[in-house]
């Protein structure tokens, strides 16, 4: 242990860290084991040029966006039945999984745990999690087969994730058989000086490396590579707080498939032009994601000849992926992006600092970051009242709420 100790010590003087051993003499046998594996898988050089990437102003890139085709699920008319088809055999053939990133805590809606976990108000009481369950289970009926379902967490709530569904009994799912749990990917936080921040219990301060860590984390935890022996060959990927989400859908699946591409999508058109919300587009002839920040109010506004907006296109998070394209997006890191955050942490002295305004800085990738390795996509748009009701904010923001997504959700499937 002092040798590996000491070879620490030493990456850590070269990278200015060496204050994560501070206080490592006070630490018990089991703490010291941990610290030190959690040192030993940080990656230094990157951490040292995200820091450095803060202090660089973004330079305005000359890219190209323009608008990207999209079909509306409700105006195929006779290559609705076309699709559907198409898409109904694969998923009878077992040729479908669903990924759900639950990596998230139920902080902002004042609740104590995965937010998976949360009650929205049914009558009923179901959690998140056993809405999305039910929604997979009565769709493989349908089909005759068992949709597999891969669920990320993180390393914050994963032990109360596993324990919530073991309690449930696993909503009737089969661990280790069609249900799986993976690990999301993180990174350190560090301070405006670049210094590696240590968290209230003495550990490294991680965070979370945003939902565009899915790609690596499915390969790296060997998601990928159990999907194909099962021959699995699509897979959808949605998050835990749409409760209205259709992560099994033939037309979409078909639609993949007949036009031969490895990613498909669903948008909602925007409420209205000024709606902050990322929307599809090609960015120098690729596909792309748009964030509203980077919209020019010309943008925004512009209309194709039928008045539609030429950038309407919400993405809503909800992504068909061919296995194989998952493995090649994972197969290298998506750049990040960085967020100045509050961050609770313990200084060199061991004093816990809780600060009062922004104090660090967590990086995390987006998902849609790995669209432009596609050469081309499918937009399939569908009906925000039929699915899309996130629950992000608490009642009081009176948006994406608890309240909006159970009138969305009651609405949908007819509860009184």
């Amino acid at each position: 242990m002092d040798k590996k100790v000491d070879e620490l010590r030493s990456i850590l003087k070269k990278y200015g860290q060496e204050h994560l051993l501070n206080h490592y003499e006070t630490l018990n046998e089991t703490s010291k084991k941990e610290l030190l594996n959690q040192i030993e898988l940080i990656n230094f050089e990157l951490i040292n040029s995200l820091y450095h990437s803060t202090k660089k102003e973004e330079k305005h890139r000359e890219d190209k966006i323009t608008p990207i085709d999209y079909v509306d699920k409700y105006k195929l008319y006779d290559d609705y039945k076309h699709y559907e088809n198409i898409g109904k055999k694969a998923i009878k053939e077992g040729k479908l999984a669903a990924v759900t990133m639950a990596g998230g805590q139920g902080t902002r809606l004042g609740h104590k745990g995965p937010k998976g976990t949360y009650d929205i108000g049914l009558d009923s009481h179901k959690s998140l999690f056993e809405l999305l369950s039910d929604n997979l289970k009565e769709e493989g009926k349908k089909y005759g087969v068992t949709i597999p379902w891969f669920i990320m967490t993180s390393r914050e709530n994963n032990k109360e994730t596993l324990a919530f569904f073991e309690k449930n009994k696993y909503f009737g799912y089969q661990k280790d058989k069609n249900i799986f749990f993976f690990i999301q990917g993180e990174l350190p936080m560090i301070d405006t000086e670049g210094k590696i921040l240590i968290g209230e219990d003495g550990f490294i301060k991680q965070a979370a490396d945003g939902h565009g860590g899915i790609y690596e984390s499915l390969v790296k935890s060997e998601m990928t590579k159990r999907m194909k022996q099962m021959g699995i060959e699509w897979i959808f990927i949605g998050g835990v707080d749409n409760c209205l989400v259709k992560m099994v859908d033939p037309v979409l699946m078909g639609i993949a498939i007949d036009k031969e591409v490895t990613v498909a999508c669903k948008s909602v058109v925007k409420a209205n032009p000024q709606e902050k919300v990322g929307v599809f587009c090609r960015r120098n002839g690729k596909p792309n994601v748009i964030e509203y920040s980077e919209i020019t109010e010309e943008m925004a506004e512009a209309r194709d000849e039928e008045g539609e907006l030429l950038y309407g296109e919400s993405h809503i998070l909800c992504n068909l992926f061919r296995v194989d394209a998952v493995e090649r997006m994972g197969a290298n890191p998506l750049p990040y992006h960085v967020a100045y955050k509050k961050a609770t942490y313990r200084n060199k002295e061991g004093k816990l600092i809780v600060p009062d305004s922004p104090n660090a800085y967590k990086f995390e990738a987006f998902l849609f970051d790995a669209f432009g390795e596609v050469d081309d996509m499918a937009i399939l748009r569908v009906k925000r009242e039929e699915e899309f009701a996130p629950v992000k904010n608490a009642d009081s923001a009176g948006v994406d709420c608890p309240r909006t997504a159970r009138e969305l959700y009651k609405k949908f499937y007819h509860i009184d």
